[in-house]
């Protein structure tokens, strides 16, 4: 599993990025986490609003930061 999380390194980018991780371990899934923060990479997702995160190539939440247990859901759907 690919996820990523974008953002050009705000608090709020930060927060996603260690929630996802969080819910990695939880899950104990093999998972690879990428942090992308170059704008034009992440304007390429489509997103208007960071944080974004996408699972798979797909974007599954942008523009706020979800709960450990919110991700968890998104990773396993």
């Amino acid at each position: 599993m690919e996820i990523k999380v974008l953002g050009p390194g705000c608090y709020r980018c930060r927060e996603l990025e260690k929630v996802t991780k969080k819910a990695i371990e939880e899950l104990g899934i093999d998972a690879q986490l990428i942090k992308v923060d170059q704008m034009d990479e992440i304007l390429s997702y489509g997103i208007s609003r960071t944080p974004g995160l996408v699972v798979d190539g797909k974007v599954v939440l942008s523009g706020r930061i979800p709960g450990v247990d919110e991700v968890k859901k998104l990773l396993k759907a």
